[in-house]
């Protein structure tokens, strides 16, 4: 095993103690975490971990925001404490992504490209559900576009939603400083963007009738994000 995985490994073997010890993850979310990491190491090196650091970053500390505030008003969309399955869920497609890479090291490029994506879109769900929460003035259903109940599946607010770009934008300029400022950042906000509203119609019409879960749901935006910036990537 080449040297430097093996200091990948130890500090990421810290860094997964750290989160389970300061209850960011539990046991089995910060195994799991580990082994997602690992992954998109193999496959998308230190660019695709930064990526998915500053989306377990933002997302802790968006979940964290008004946590009393939130848990009054029954709010919060994501658990402060992650399990495997919710990892799974944000990081899945990433990880997929980094195997194939490591397994097709000529598609390397592409792999993070679309690892970015589907962290974009994490990003940006995490953000505007939790932020959107708080900030939010008026909230519609995704589908009728009819006022709605906060916190309800399917539910966004414009500011929410302007939050959730934000988000997307910083996974995107994590690329854009190791890769250059060039289309690939705007294709990479663009499909973070659309996976969050995939997200919100499938909370708002497979969720709330309860043919599917919101861990699904996660990965299903991710899968989507990538998807779509693929096809950005390959019409460009």
């Amino acid at each position: 095993m080449p040297l430097t995985y093996i200091i990948f490994a130890i500090i990421l073997l810290t860094a997964c103690y750290a989160s389970y010890k300061t209850d960011k993850l539990t046991g089995s979310g910060a195994i799991t975490g580990g082994v997602v990491a690992f992954c998109i190491y193999m496959g998308t090196g230190f660019t695709g971990i930064t990526m998915l650091a500053a989306f377990f970053v933002l997302a802790t500390i968006a979940t964290s925001h008004k946590k009393n505030a939130k848990n009054k008003l029954g709010d919060g969309q994501h658990p402060e404490k992650r399990d495997a399955r919710q990892v799974l869920a944000n990081g899945g497609v990433p990880a997929i992504l980094g195997l194939l890479a490591f397994i097709l090291p000529e598609n390397a490029l592409l792999a993070t490209v679309l690892t970015a994506a589907a962290l974009a879109s994490a990003t940006a769900d995490t953000l505007s559900s939790e932020l959107g929460t708080v900030y939010g003035k008026r909230f519609y259903n995704i589908i009728t576009f009819k006022p709605d109940e906060k916190g309800r599946d399917g539910v966004i607010s414009l500011e929410g939603t302007l939050i959730g770009i934000v988000g997307a934008a910083v996974i995107a300029a994590v690329y854009a400083i190791v890769f250059g400022w060039n289309s690939m950042f705007l294709y990479i906000i663009i499909a973070g963007a659309v996976g969050n509203i995939a997200d919100s119609v499938l909370g708002a019409t497979l969720e709330r009738k309860g043919y599917i879960n919101n861990n699904e749901v996660n990965f299903l935006n991710t899968f989507v994000a990538s998807i779509v910036c693929c096809l950005l990537t390959y019409y460009s």
